[in-house]
């Protein structure tokens, strides 16, 4: 995942990631409960200012762990002042991403990719990386803006990923974007 300025959201947009309006259209829970549970090790891929780290910590309970991971030290610097002196703090590891990587080395049960794959130049490069990080078990939601990632692309993407192992099983219905679960 090679960081590229014109494409990577910055940092000074994280209050647009982060509003009341977005939580109404993209509620964290109801995104997110069907597919993570309690004593899950979950992964929160370019998590920006934590809008879904947060919720994933929840669900997870005290013994889960959430790994929100991303490029910019802005934005894991806002995800920790979120955190600061609550019983989340336990429960979420920060972990700020390579330029060309993710470089996480450990295994988790899921991982959400939020609004993020578009941004990313090497794609192939990640998805490879991804099926390492997942367990065999473990499940993969990725969701894009369809005024970003066009139909056909989203489409491509999913072919790539299956010929990597990954078996679509779920296409979830949400607002204004595409998205997909995936198992290996």
């Amino acid at each position: 995942m090679k960081e590229n300025k014109n494409k990577v959201c910055p940092v000074e947009s994280a209050g647009a990631l982060d509003n009341p309006l977005r939580r109404f259209l993209q509620n964290p829970e109801k995104i997110l409960k069907p597919y993570l549970k309690e004593n899950d090790k979950a992964l929160d891929l370019g998590c920006g200012p934590g809008f879904f780290s947060i919720e994933m910590a929840k669900i997870v309970g005290e013994k889960g762990k959430v790994i929100s991971a991303d490029l910019q030290d802005g934005m894991l610097e806002k995800v920790k002042k979120k955190i600061f002196g609550t019983n989340l703090e336990q429960r979420i590891i920060l972990y700020k991403c390579k330029s060309n990587k993710i470089g996480l080395k450990e295994k988790v049960d899921f991982i959400l990719a939020f609004f993020m794959i578009h941004e990313v130049p090497d794609q192939d490069k990640m998805f490879n990386e991804l099926k390492e990080i997942l367990t065999k078990a473990g499940k993969l939601l990725i969701v894009e803006p369809n005024f970003h990632v066009s139909k056909k692309a989203f489409s491509e993407m999913i072919i790539k990923l299956e010929k990597l192992g990954f078996k679509v099983i779920e296409k979830p219905k949400m607002l204004f974007c595409r998205s997909v679960l995936l198992i290996l």
